[in-house]
């Protein structure tokens, strides 16, 4: 009995690695004739099509079947319609780009040369009746699945986004060689200087911490001062001192200043005493006034770790009104996950989550949707009792404020943490 199949123009669309496919079966008029062996592409526009299927069929044979003679196609079985196998070509041009044999296992390579990691897998989108190339797949939950092994995968890691998602984009893979025949080099990407601004810092950390020095140095002073501030704060203590040794110590304020004062006593304790003080000295002053005693460890004004790059918005704005400005007031802040309902003399009212904003109905006031039950700290709070308060409730922020319940700053549990190991043993 076949197999029923979707055509598919009418699938829905779905995501798929090359690992799942490879090795289907192929069907034609409900008989398996063969197995897949390799996806031929084209590269044309953003994204690269499948325009091919390499087929193995039984005795060593081969047949190339073009994608618009493919029925259905899934991770179990392959469906096509073809009048005469016999008649199809049987191996590829030496212009066709094959995915499992030019791409699959070659060494990722940025634009100088430098080794990032190994393609384990290569992410296909099927849409609109067409099968797409979107990514490729660096991470090692893509080595254990190429291995067989993703159900022991999702048992170790619990389906880890960290481990899952290491993918770069295919728009970040330089066009490969016209006539490529049986390519054997490795696969060249596009991506740390054209996609930097795209990249998340701690993606970026993660390359910095794999070049040598001179790499490193030089990748970094590719980023905007934001993006370089962020991305300083992700890497490895050891990569920290090597940038800001590379750097000017002008620069490396400037980057500083960028960071919460507990993000930049941690970078900044990273570094030879002599140079922290240096670069102090030319910070603002309200960083000048709150890390030394950070650093010192004689922190007992939790306001010293609070930052004031925080949203907050009066209670009588609607709903509607608050989104519209919400990417403008965002842009620079340190906590941008909960907005701060206060009134004309900074009282906190109340604390509304983003996520509640973006459910909220056009017309509902600010009043009418925050929390008013806010946990905050106070000015005095020791450090030890401000961290059980983070755990205990397990908010990413919590507010500081007066005897008056003015709102004075907020300090963030990536800060807490961060500095932990030096304040609460």
């Amino acid at each position: 009995m076949s197999e029923i199949t979707t055509p598919l123009k009418t699938q829905p669309e779905e995501s798929l690695f090359l690992t799942e496919l490879i090795g289907s079966k192929v069907m034609l008029h409900g008989k398996k004739i063969g197995k897949l062996v390799d996806l031929i592409i084209k590269e044309n526009g953003t994204l690269p099509v499948v325009v091919a299927l390499l087929i193995s069929r039984p005795f060593g044979e081969s047949s190339l079947v073009k994608w618009d003679q493919v029925r259905s196609l899934s991770a179990k079985s392959i469906e096509i319609e073809v009048d005469n196998l016999d008649a199809c070509p049987k191996e590829p041009g030496e212009e066709a780009v094959l995915l499992r044999d030019h791409i699959l296992d070659k060494k990722a390579l940025d634009l100088d040369g430098r080794e990032i990691e190994v393609v384990y897998d290569v992410r296909l989108v099927q849409r609109n009746g067409k099968l797409y190339v979107t990514d490729v797949d660096l991470s090692r939950y893509g080595l254990l699945r190429r291995m067989g092994l993703a159900g022991l995968a999702n048992a170790i890691y619990r389906l880890a986004e960290s481990i899952q998602d290491q993918t770069i984009s295919w728009k970040y893979i330089k066009p490969l060689p016209a006539r490529i025949g049986r390519f054997r080099g490795d696969v060249q990407l596009n991506v740390l200087k054209d996609a930097l601004s795209d990249m998340h810092p701690v993606d970026v950390a993660d390359i910095l911490e794999e070049l040598d020095h001179e790499q490193r140095v030089k990748l970094f002073e590719e980023l905007e001062p934001e993006h370089a501030s962020d991305t300083l704060e992700e890497v490895d203590p050891n990569v920290q001192r090597d940038l800001v040794a590379s750097i000017t110590q002008e620069k490396a304020a400037q980057l500083i200043d960028e960071m919460t004062p507990g993000q930049a006593a941690d970078v900044l304790a990273a570094l030879p005493a002599e140079d922290a003080k240096d670069i102090i000295a030319m910070l603002d002053e309200e960083n000048r006034q709150k890390i030394p005693p950070i650093l010192e460890e004689h922190e007992e004004n939790i306001l010293n770790l609070a930052t004031e790059e925080y949203i907050k918005f009066p209670p009588d704005m609607t709903a509607e009104e608050v989104q519209d400005h919400y990417r403008d007031v965002s842009k620079g802040k340190d906590v941008v996950m909960y907005l701060y309902i206060v009134d004309a003399q900074d009282h906190l009212l109340g604390l509304v989550d983003l996520k509640d904003l973006l459910q909220a109905d056009d017309k509902t006031l600010m009043r009418n949707i925050m929390n008013e039950n806010v946990i905050s700290l106070d000015a005095d709070c020791p450090l030890k009792e401000a961290l059980e308060t983070f755990t205990r409730y397990d908010f990413r922020a919590l507010p500081v404020t007066s005897e008056d319940h003015r709102i004075l700053g907020v300090v963030t549990y990536r800060d807490m943490v961060g500095l932990k190991h030096r304040f609460l043993d």
